[in-house]
């Protein structure tokens, strides 16, 4: 069973730990530039959203095209031509027709054999 004590222990390692990382990482951020780099410049919110918002988007533009477009050359269309029937995996071959079905009020067969 774990103490009070123990997990005050582990509670001040913990903070201890996480204090010292934040010193240790924190170290480089706080470094001057290098006397061979450029001044940094200010960059404008619309060049700031054309990074975040406009390069994303026309890639994902781009990356669809190129993946629908040979679809859309052969005339199939964007849902490939052809209609897909449901697919039940470990059914029945022939669909719900080799399903038993209730003979009586009282049968077992075939549901859940759910009651209100």
């Amino acid at each position: 069973m774990t103490t009070p004590q123990t997990l005050i222990r582990r509670a001040a390692v913990t903070a201890g730990s996480f204090v010292a990382a934040s010193v240790v990482l924190a170290g480089p951020a706080m470094a001057e530039v290098p006397e061979g780099w450029a001044p940094d410049t200010h960059m404008s919110w619309g060049h700031l959203l054309v990074l975040i918002l406009a390069i994303p988007a026309g890639l994902a533009l781009v990356i669809s095209l190129v993946v629908s477009l040979p679809g859309l050359v052969k005339g199939e269309g964007l849902t490939g031509g052809g209609h897909v029937e449901g697919q039940w995996i470990g059914g029945p071959r022939r669909g719900t027709s080799e399903l038993a079905g209730p003979d009586d009020e009282n049968s077992k067969a075939g549901g859940a054999s759910a009651r209100w």
